[in-house]
């Protein structure tokens, strides 16, 4: 659980107006600090498992959030992932896409072996 200084200061850091407290921007760089928090106190108590099953709720809801940001504006969510150094995250789609244009340079490599 953050506490308020370290909150208001994420807050501060990453809201988009005057007044701002609640949007997907800051929920996400919320919820990356607490997620950054359990995962260093889960590393010295291993068998904490009622605090493993609140990280893993933490990180789906930061993906939804994440997810959601995409849709909604995409440069938002560039800068966002940039700042707090995620990764983004691939659709289906994107996965799909990926894996044909890696089985396409496999066969042009297996292709190139036997010409030789």
């Amino acid at each position: 659980m953050l506490d308020k200084k370290r909150k208001d200061a994420v807050i501060k850091k990453f809201k988009t107006h005057a007044s701002d407290t609640g949007s997907a921007e800051v929920q996400i760089a919320i919820l990356s600090e607490e997620i950054k928090e359990l995962t260093e106190h889960l590393k010295s108590h291993k068998k904490d498992f009622s605090s493993r099953r609140g990280l893993l709720r933490k990180v789906g809801l930061r993906r939804r959030l994440l997810r959601f940001l995409e849709k909604d504006n995409y440069t938002s969510y560039e800068n966002l992932v940039k700042k707090l150094k995620l990764k983004k995250i691939e659709t289906p789609a994107e996965v799909e896409a990926r894996e044909a244009d890696e089985l396409e340079a496999e066969e042009e490599v297996e292709d190139e072996i036997l010409m030789d």
